[in-house]
């Protein structure tokens, strides 16, 4: 069974920074993209980020372009994503996504 653990959440401040970790099992990690999507308190997924298999070509929503970056160690079967400048508005859980899987989540919690 594909099975997805994220970590890395916590609390900082505004323009802090944070890197989050998705460790993969189940299912040929190296061999597929995969994404990042969040969550905000009382709102619907936000995809944020992808990464093909190869881990050299990304693509990032446009509301955290030039502040996150996805990478990805498929020696460890795991996805990473490097959250710089955090704002307020990226508050929320994370969750690695294969296909339409997820892992529990992680929170992270932007606030002064």
């Amino acid at each position: 069974d594909v099975k997805l653990v994220e970590s890395g959440g916590g609390v900082v401040q505004p323009g802090g920074s944070l890197k989050l970790s998705c460790v993969a099992s189940g299912f040929a990690f190296s061999l597929y993209s995969m994404s990042w999507v969040r969550q905000a308190p009382g709102k619907g997924f936000e995809w944020v980020s992808s990464l093909n298999a190869g881990g050299d070509s990304a693509n990032y929503a446009g509301s955290v372009a030039g502040r996150f970056t996805i990478s990805r160690d498929n020696a460890k079967s795991t996805l990473y994503l490097q959250l710089n400048n955090l704002k307020a508005e990226d508050t929320g859980m994370y969750y690695c996504r294969f296909n339409s899987a997820t892992g529990q989540g992680t929170l992270v919690t932007v606030s002064s």
